[in-house]
């Protein structure tokens, strides 16, 4: 009896098998079921920027000033220093070629009135770097976008 029933179960199976196949598989739409919704998207992002900006200023000549009271220039002397071409410098890849004062031609001055109170103020700046500006920044920029998008039937 036991042989009978999985000869039964046997046939049975086939006969499944052969009816599945002759009838061909096909899915269901899927339709949602709600009315309404609601889409958030949030999106942050940050960028930082570091920069160094150098100048350099640079004087290619001299100057000389003389002030002062109760005082004239040596009789034959000049009232301006001589001026020499010196040589080149190279700095960060630019040449300069400077034009300085020939100190031995500064002007000899003299007292007018040896009783009298006098005063001598004289200057001079030669050629060269004058300074050296570096200004260093940092600059951080934060977007923050949201979009929200709602819907319904």
């Amino acid at each position: 009896m036991a042989s009978v029933c999985m000869r039964c179960i046997n046939t049975s199976l086939v006969g499944l098998i052969f009816i599945a196949a002759a009838n061909p598989i096909t899915a269901a739409p899927l339709v949602p079921q709600f009315r309404s919704g609601e889409m958030r998207i949030n999106s942050t992002s940050t960028s930082v920027l570091t920069e160094t900006v150098t100048s350099h200023s640079y004087n290619t000549g001299y100057t000389y000033s003389a002030s002062g009271m109760n005082i004239e220039p040596v009789e034959g002397t000049r009232i301006n220093p001589s001026a020499v071409s010196t040589t080149s410098q190279t700095v960060n890849g630019i040449d300069f070629s400077w034009t300085s004062p020939q100190l031995e031609s500064i002007p000899a001055w003299q007292i007018v009135n040896e009783a009298a109170p006098f005063s001598l103020i004289e200057h001079v700046t030669a050629p060269g770097l004058e300074n050296t500006t570096v200004i260093q920044r940092t600059v951080e920029t934060t977007q923050v976008s949201e979009s929200v998008s709602i819907f319904g039937q």
